[in-house]
């Protein structure tokens, strides 16, 4: 077997961490996730993944993180099953594997060019799903305009907000609500004392990432676009799934919900955004479909 050589650095780097911790969460009798294409990828892949920290516990905090925006992700397109879906830096992530969404869906994976030509190699091409991919930088101008404005549209993005600043982050957001008529956006944050610890977890200081942006009152983005509603804010110590850590991690957490100053450190959010006059989307809110 071919294997891929690693060679990204920074916050690139770091998606092999969250890769990682897929693998290790599938190999487990009690899987989370059960994300086998994630095991297969890091079996293709030199790279030494002891330097991410990853292990038990950490491993399955990314997986329940992972199915908590999966669940909501299901839920939207159950929905609006013409919807537009944009996973916005997408890294190694399975997402559009694990929720094999139906033909009427498009999805559309947006990262870094060299992140998405080693996603070609590393991953299979999803079947059955209007599939397409965007190499940019999410906080590059413009490229929101290759994206039909024609549906309703969620917007997922997984450990990213952050290594963006706050104004990258509010420029995305105004972008995507003021852009698609109606939708969701799923997204973690990690809040001000979340950012100061995170500097610390191996696989950031080990990879020379640089983390800016945290978000202590999720509420407070609400401000950042009409009609934009914050609809779950879900502390990382209030996750479904708990039960699946080992007993070590079960108490750390535990322990983290009795401290008020520890408890938000970090969150899962979604929020939603209502369409415009001029979107085309049905009567009822649900999509006509596009193109």
């Amino acid at each position: 077997m071919d294997h891929e050589k690693i060679m990204l650095t920074g916050a690139q780097e770091t998606m092999l961490a969250t890769l990682y911790g897929r693998a290790l969460d599938s190999r487990s009798p009690r899987s989370v996730l059960h994300d086998d294409e994630a095991a297969r990828a890091v079996r293709r892949v030199d790279y030494d993944f002891s330097k991410t920290g990853v292990k038990g516990t950490s491993a399955v905090g990314i997986a329940l993180r992972a199915r908590q925006l999966d669940e909501w992700t299901r839920e939207f397109l159950a929905a609006q099953p013409f919807a537009t879906v944009l996973h916005l830096a997408c890294g190694l992530d399975t997402r559009v594997h694990r929720i094999a969404p139906p033909p009427s869906v498009r999805w559309i994976d947006v990262d870094f060019p060299e992140v998405l030509d080693l996603r070609r190699r590393l991953l299979p091409e999803p079947e059955g799903v209007d599939y397409r991919t965007i190499g940019t930088s999410v906080t590059a101008d413009g490229w929101l305009e290759q994206v039909p404005a024609d549906r309703p549209t969620l917007a997922v993005f997984e450990g990213l907000t952050m290594y963006l600043r706050e104004a990258e982050g509010r420029r995305l957001v105004e972008g995507i609500t003021g852009r698609f008529p109606g939708g969701r956006l799923l997204f973690d944050v990690y809040g001000t004392i979340g950012i100061r610890l995170q500097k610390r977890v191996p696989a950031v200081r080990n990879a020379g990432a640089t983390l800016h942006w945290g978000v202590d009152d999720p509420a407070e983005l609400e401000s950042w676009a009409p009609g934009l509603t914050l609809l779950d804010s879900l502390r990382s110590v209030d996750v479904p799934g708990l039960e699946h850590l080992p007993l070590s991690g079960r108490l750390g957490m535990r322990v983290l919900a009795r401290i008020p100053v520890l408890r938000d450190v970090g969150r899962i959010l979604r929020y939603g955004f209502p369409p415009s006059e001029s979107g085309n989307s049905g009567p009822d809110g649900s999509a006509k479909p596009g193109e």
